[in-house]
């Protein structure tokens, strides 16, 4: 934080006065159950975005991103309508969504920096948005709950951006915890309890290097394909509102009144809902083995019934399964690319990393990015004293 301070000062010629931190997120367990009312267990990570910020005159904003040098510009009049392929969308979409709530931001000049990486599954557009959200919480004086800023940031994908995104990535980083596992109901929106992941194990986070564009990718189409699943389902189950409310053998017993694809694709997230209530009680016991078993059985129904995984990510499970020292392994996020998780004894963990790093490069031609993750705390801002 203190280069991002000096790097604005020397930009603008004035210090910040107000900083914020938010961090990228990992989903552990919870594939796709956020939008289906359902259960996530989900943690913050280390990584994070910066977000500096100065109130100016006007109606003229500017961000300087000192990651790549680039500068966005644009009038508070004239932010209504995203911008292709646009960062600055991220932050853009933050203010107007607080204007439907009668919140307004003023003009400001802002610097960012982030070591939380693009398109990789760890949400750094999450990231953006809610260090940007803090940072006009503490310079404009606005007044929301952590619940409803994380509901500004979904606001943010939903109606700037186009996806039909649920709430996972902003609850992680918001309501994050130092080495402990967020589990959050998305039918109450709220954390039920935070669990910690026993001493001595790791996460280890390796890019499968396919970029991953939800907005263009199909995700949509499954969010359609759980709802359809759902009416159906509800056709038999009066108390069925959505796939969360199904068990197992509810699903099995109905399987004859869904098509195919909406069968496997509540299997996915019928499973996933158990699969994230089982890891609670595994943790609770201190059972890492059997919490890692269900990272490799989430990966499975991800191939299988859900089809949001790449053959690159299939390489690096099977991988997880081959080289020595990995608990579990799955894909995280959305799918369709982005990244893999491990759970790894710490003290193999860079053995562990390279060993997988340099069997993929063998078969697929590219070195995959990995970073040794810790569990990180929540978002957090502040005023800085003028000087």
């Amino acid at each position: 934080m203190e280069k991002l301070i000096r790097d604005f000062t020397e930009f603008y010629g004035v210090a910040p006065t107000v900083i914020a931190r938010a961090p990228g997120r990992l989903e552990i367990l919870g594939n796709h159950t956020d939008y289906n009312q359902g259960y996530v267990l989900s943690c913050a990570v280390a990584q994070n975005t910066r977000f500096a910020l100065r109130p100016v005159d006007g109606k003229h904003c500017r961000i300087k991103d000192f990651r790549d040098g680039s500068v966005r510009e644009f009038d508070l009049d004239n932010i209504a309508t995203a911008v292709p392929k646009d960062w600055s969308n991220y932050v853009k979409g933050v203010i107007v969504e607080l204007a439907k709530r009668s919140i307004k931001v003023g003009a400001f000049d802002a610097g960012m920096e982030s070591s939380v990486p693009l398109s990789a599954g760890m949400s750094s557009s999450a990231a953006l948005e809610t260090s940007a959200g803090f940072a006009f919480r503490e310079a404009f004086g606005i007044e929301l709950s952590k619940a409803d800023w994380a509901r500004v940031g979904q606001g943010v994908e939903n109606n700037y951006m186009g996806l039909k995104s649920g709430l996972l990535d902003q609850f992680s980083s918001i309501f994050g915890k130092k080495d402990s596992m967020i589990l959050t109901d998305f039918r109450s929106v709220e954390v039920l309890r935070t669990v910690a992941l026993p001493a001595g194990y790791s996460i280890v986070v390796i890019n499968s290097m396919v970029k991953h564009n939800l907005v263009d990718s199909e995700y949509n189409v499954r969010r359609e394909d759980c709802e359809s699943a759902a009416h159906k389902l509800a056709q038999i189950y009066p108390d069925v509102k959505t796939l969360r409310d199904v068990t197992p053998e509810q699903l099995e017993n109905a399987r004859p009144a869904l098509g195919e694809r909406e069968y496997r694709r509540a299997c996915h997230v019928v499973g996933e809902c158990d699969r994230v209530l089982r890891a609670v009680r595994a943790l609770e016991n201190n059972d890492v083995a059997a919490f890692g078993a269900l990272w490799f059985e989430s990966h499975e129904s991800s191939r299988v019934n859900f089809e949001n995984s790449t053959p690159e990510l299939d390489y690096l499970v099977e991988l997880a399964h081959s080289v020595p020292g990995c608990l579990g392994a799955r894909l995280s996020g959305g799918g369709f690319g982005g990244i893999t998780i491990h759970l790894v004894e710490s003290a193999g963990a860079a053995e562990y990393a390279e060993r997988v790093q340099a069997a993929f490069k063998q078969r697929i031609g590219v070195a995959p990015e990995y970073i040794i993750c810790s569990i990180g705390d929540g978002a957090e801002s502040k005023k800085l004293q003028e000087k």
